[in-house]
């Protein structure tokens, strides 16, 4: 059919596409998925961060990569060249650091990932069901859980356990999560409180001991001799 003239020009099909092919674009054979493409920087010990996780760039160059964001992976270009492919992580996955697989894991971590917090948690809740409750409260607030897990507890290390349950207390009753708050609310239970001295219990029993009934009738010191070295001094003074 391709031979046959058509239509009222009696153009050949074959011939007109022998014409036409010399000036159209040849596609490959396979098309490449879609993708989006995402420049980043890479710290001073190669990560490069995508999506809430740190990805390893193998080699010692720190300048900018290209991220190609694929369906299922990512792929890692720097200076034209493709130098990693990850697989992406589960749904949710945040704050791990990822490295090629067949190669030997990098010494150091990524500069700013974010340390887990649940040591700092820990030892929060387990002071007092207070603290319990006011982690409960203000975990669910929206803020940066990390960040305020772990100036919560540095704050608890700064004072005392009665100090720091007090305004812990307060907190929670007066639904209060800024941590600079928290640490003027401490200020001003630590001013407000006062400090007695507990009373010294004495044993009036004492006077019966053998070593105060030998004791108590002994002559008085004689401290003359003191008073004649003051007036020595005096005397040589002037």
């Amino acid at each position: 059919m391709e031979q046959r003239p058509v239509a009222k020009s009696r153009l050949i099909p074959a011939q007109a596409f022998e014409h036409e092919r010399h000036y159209l674009a040849k596609l490959s054979a396979h098309l490449p998925a879609p993708y989006l493409v995402h420049a980043r920087d890479t710290d001073q010990y190669g990560y490069a961060a995508f999506d809430g996780n740190y990805y390893w760039v193998p080699g010692t160059s720190r300048q900018e990569v290209k991220v190609f964001e694929y369906a299922d992976r990512v792929k890692i270009y720097q200076g034209g060249q493709c130098v990693a492919e990850y697989a992406l992580p589960a749904e949710g996955v945040r704050n791990r650091a990822f490295s090629p697989e067949g190669m030997p894991r990098p010494a150091r971590q990524p500069t700013n990932r974010k340390r887990p917090a649940q040591e700092e948690e820990k030892r929060l809740r387990a002071m007092s069901a207070t603290v319990d409750g006011y982690l409960n409260f203000a975990l669910h607030t929206g803020m940066q859980p990390q960040r305020f897990l772990r100036e919560l507890f540095a704050l608890s290390c700064r004072m005392t356990a009665a100090i720091f349950l007090e305004t812990i207390e307060r907190a929670l009753h007066y639904r209060i999560t800024d941590i600079e708050t928290l640490r003027r609310m401490a200020r001003l239970a630590i001013s407000q409180q006062e400090f007695q001295l507990s009373g010294v219990e004495v044993d009036e029993g004492f006077r019966q001991r053998e070593a105060y009934q030998q004791g108590h009738l002994t002559d008085a010191p004689d401290l003359g001799l003191y008073d004649q070295m003051l007036d020595d001094e005096e005397g040589h003074d002037g």
